[in-house]
């Protein structure tokens, strides 16, 4: 079979791929060895910006009533244990971040999230589960894939996102960059009746320095938790220690309840990395997610990194394969995304050493929950990064100063970073400048400018009438006759205070933007 775009993992990375070759109106197949989609919730924090593409793909709602309440999970606590006279609790803070965005970052637990990213996934592309991709080979004009059911595909590209140990990338003779593994861990998922010992104390996560340290996760408030632990094979560890017994003596640790009648669900060990692949991208083969680059679960970045990836490279392969952009482009997905995802995974080190700081006795507990809590939030990195390569073209002006780029986001119209959210009064309604984005390029400009007379057919014109928005055209930084070009990934691609020079303006500018000879 022939299909634009191969894509190997079926995890929200592979799956968030999936749609959007949809959405670009790519031919996709992914194949994911896996029967089904997982059954651990190995990453629960969806992100301010990965909650702007859910809202962008219809299903906001629904990631919302699968998922946690925000008022009392966004938050994060430390103490010896979770019903512990030491406990500390402190919220995110939402009211500050609101502004910001449409939406805001949500715990939704990746066993749920995964199911609503597939139903999305397989009404526009071919999904299959239980498929193992057997051998990959490149050649100048494409990929091709022989897979367990005896299936040869042949595809323009492939998107791998199978996972931290990528078979793909290892193939592909990539090497990684970062420390050495962080720790040997355990992930315990029990269900339990504790809510009742919980008033006043939810929270997403808890770090506990027990008898035996560790964090414990809420999966879904009501009865189901997870635990995450460690051991240390240098001290004679193993994860065989880790017996349903033994890991109903850390539960009942945790929670401080000797005798808590405890049901395991799951046991699974795994291994805390931080590397960054060093390259994205060999021919015509692209990491993405944790295959390009492994972050530490402390910040919940990981799995939002990836479908930013996904996000950047999907509508680049979309332009090249319908002849609307020169290959060059495909290029600017490694230097866009590669900072990103070294950033992402530098910072995710901080905070596991916070963490150990914590639990090896360095911090107290007082110290320890001023510290996770200022972390807590991380609008500066999930919304405030920027891309510099040739798909964008650069105004003169320069970055606004943020006090914490990890912490704090400032809006800015200025190319390279995201297109801001301001709202609208549009119709009757109210709307976010985010959602007149699409899968094109858009160009916002003040009603009357006159660059809608000069659009090309790839681009949709939105003209902002004062009336609308009074302040839109000052928060993007343009003028009466400027407008402001957006990408498909919501990325400012260019920025101009100056009406069109001639008819052809526009079209010189994608030229640009999309390599196109």
């Amino acid at each position: 079979m022939d299909v634009d775009v191969l894509i190997v993992g079926g995890g929200p990375v592979g799956l968030s791929s999936a749609i959007e070759c949809s959405r670009h109106g790519l031919s996709s197949l992914l194949v994911e060895k896996h029967a089904g989609t997982s059954i651990f919730p190995k990453a629960r924090l969806v992100t301010t910006r990965t909650m702007e593409l859910v809202r962008a793909w219809g299903i906001q709602d629904e990631v919302e009533r699968a998922g946690l309440p925000r008022e009392d999970t966004l938050a994060v606590a430390v103490g010896t244990s979770l019903t512990a006279d030491d406990f500390h609790r402190a919220a995110a803070p939402i009211a500050e971040d609101a502004p910001h965005s449409p939406t805001y970052a949500f715990i939704c637990a990746q066993d749920k999230f995964e199911v609503i990213l597939r139903s999305v996934a397989s009404s526009g592309s071919d999904v299959r589960f239980g498929t193992r991709m057997e051998s990959l080979a490149q050649d100048a004009d494409g990929v091709t894939a022989r897979l367990s059911t005896g299936e040869v595909v042949r595809a323009r590209y492939c998107i791998a996102a199978d996972g931290a140990r990528s078979g793909i990338r290892s193939s592909l003779g990539i090497g990684v960059d970062g420390p050495p593994p962080l720790g040997h861990m355990i992930s315990i998922m029990f269900d339990a009746d504790i809510v009742h010992l919980l008033e006043g104390r939810m929270c997403a996560l808890y770090f506990l320095r027990s008898e035996i340290p560790c964090a414990v996760e809420a999966v879904d408030n009501q009865r189901r938790w997870m635990v995450q632990t460690g051991y240390d094979p240098a001290e004679g560890g193993s994860e065989a220690d880790f017996t349903p017994e033994f890991c109903v003596e850390i539960v009942r640790a945790a929670v401080g309840v000797p005798d808590l009648d405890v049901s395991l669900v799951g046991i699974m060990p795994w291994l805390q990395q931080a590397v960054t692949a060093q390259r994205f991208r060999s021919g015509r083969v692209f990491l993405a997610g944790d295959a390009a680059h492994v972050t530490t679960p402390q910040g919940g970045f990981g799995m939002n990194c990836g479908i930013q990836d996904a996000h950047n490279l999907v509508w680049k392969l979309a332009a090249v394969t319908q002849g609307r952009a020169g290959e060059a482009l495909l290029d600017t997905y490694e230097t866009e995304r590669h900072p990103i995802g070294a950033r992402t995974v530098e910072e995710s080190l901080a905070n596991a050493f916070i963490t150990f700081r914590m639990m090896e006795g360095e911090l107290t507990l007082s110290e320890a929950i001023t510290l996770q809590a200022g972390r807590r939030s991380s609008e500066g990195l999930v919304l405030g990064f920027h891309y510099t390569s040739s798909a964008v073209i650069p105004d003169g002006t320069q970055p606004p100063p943020v006090p914490d780029p990890y912490r704090t986001y400032t809006p800015t119209a200025r190319p390279g970073h995201r297109a801001p959210h301001v709202w609208l009064t549009r119709e009757g309604r109210e709307l976010s400048t985010l959602d007149l984005l699409g899968p094109h390029f858009t160009l916002m400009t003040p009603t009357g400018s006159g660059w809608s007379q000069t659009t090309p057919d790839q681009v949709k014109t939105v003209e902002i009438s004062p009336d609308e928005s009074p302040t839109w055209a000052k928060e993007y930084g343009t003028t009466p006759t400027g407008a402001v070009l957006i990408r498909p990934d919501g990325h400012v691609a260019w920025r101009t205070p100056n009406p069109p020079a001639t008819p052809e303006t526009l079209n010189n500018i994608l030229r640009t933007i999309l390599s196109t000879p």
